[in-house]
């Protein structure tokens, strides 16, 4: 963080109190100031679950606003969840970027930011950036572990994974395996925790890492909706998970829950660290995919065709993956433009 931002206390208050025990459901007051509303602020929804000592939790769904398999599991299990059953703290924010949340869009609507490109974040920012800065100042340095759920949006489709940081991107890679193997996802990717597919080092998992937070995230839908499949593994692994990082003792009902989608054998493990497992437009026009999720591609594999807007009849652009693999992401719109990615692949490790 620079400047004195990391050393202002954030602007943002809360309804709840983090350091008293019991379960508290109430809300993130973001001040908001506007025409409809001269003193008002964003509300956005919050439990805390308190119990004795032990680590703290911070569940996260939401951070984009067209993903829901975080934002419905993390609901359900706030209902689920006694007092008696935590030992230690877990705070649950289902639709951190409560804004676009509502708006079912990505980025928010008030600043047209993604808030997972706004890390470290501005106390004296907009909407977004606030929101950041009061994560990074305020909940992480308060965490021993994060996990944010994330999904494609309404752009992309993945195949249901959890996303893993490289081995030494954090000082204790044992307890990240350890809670990988509790969560049993359907696959694993690992990935580069310090910055984003586009190379950027301004999101959340590069923050908690500085901060020694044990970070996990995964993609477990997209396309706007909600992946049957995605939102068990996420229901399931999610108590496997509290329960292994011992801030949550499962009573016998969680305890059967947690079972429904438990793996009894070790799940796949891929990375897509290499730039030839992308496909990208280079113009504009309508695309055509070639390859279907799940498929395993050879090197040069097409990945589908552009057409032309204005002469649809002329022979369209091919588009091919440079390096073969796993078809986990694929672009849900057919119109696109330069830049605009069509999908990617994941090679085994």
């Amino acid at each position: 963080m620079s400047g004195t931002q990391g050393n202002r206390r954030s602007i943002i208050s809360a309804t709840v109190d983090f350091d008293a025990p019991g379960k508290q459901l109430g809300v993130l007051r973001v001040p908001h100031s506007v025409h409809r509303s001269a003193y008002g602020h964003i509300a956005i929804p919050i439990a805390v679950i308190k119990n004795g000592k032990g680590p703290t939790v911070l569940l996260t769904g939401g951070v984009h606003g067209d993903e829901y398999e975080g934002p419905i599991a993390l609901s359900k299990l706030v209902r689920k969840l006694n007092t008696t059953d935590v030992a230690g703290t877990i705070i649950v924010i289902p639709a951190l970027n409560y804004p676009a949340f509502m708006a079912a869009s990505r980025v928010s609507p008030i600043d047209s930011i993604n808030l997972n490109r706004a890390f470290p974040g501005n106390r004296d920012g907009t909407v977004t950036e606030m929101i950041a800065h009061y994560v990074t100042t305020e909940l992480l340095p308060r965490a021993a572990y994060l996990f944010d759920f994330h999904a494609g949006g309404s752009s992309l489709h993945y195949l249901p994974s959890l996303l893993v940081p490289f081995y030494g991107q954090g000082d204790d890679s044992a307890e990240i395996d350890r809670l990988v193997e509790a969560f049993a996802p359907p696959r694993v990717i690992r990935y580069d925790a310090e910055k984003a597919l586009s190379g950027e080092d301004r999101v959340i998992s590069n923050y908690a890492r500085q901060l020694g937070v044990k970070f996990l995230t995964g993609e477990f839908g997209g396309g706007s909706s909600v992946n049957i499949e995605g939102l068990r593994a996420v229901e399931g692994g999610v108590l496997r998970y509290l329960d292994a990082s011992g801030v949550l003792q499962l009573n016998e009902q969680l305890h059967r829950e947690s079972c429904r989608t438990a793996r009894s054998d070790r799940p796949q493990s891929y990375t897509m660290d290499d730039p030839g497992l992308f496909a990208f437009a280079n113009g504009p026009g309508f695309f055509e995919p070639a390859f279907q999720l799940g498929e395993t591609l050879e090197d040069g594999a097409v990945a589908g065709h552009i057409y032309s807007n204005v002469r649809p009849w002329d022979e369209p652009e091919t588009i091919r993956f440079r390096t073969g693999g796993l078809a986990i992401c694929i672009r849900t719109f057919a119109q696109v433009k330069a830049g605009d990615c069509l999908g990617h692949l994941a090679r085994p490790v």
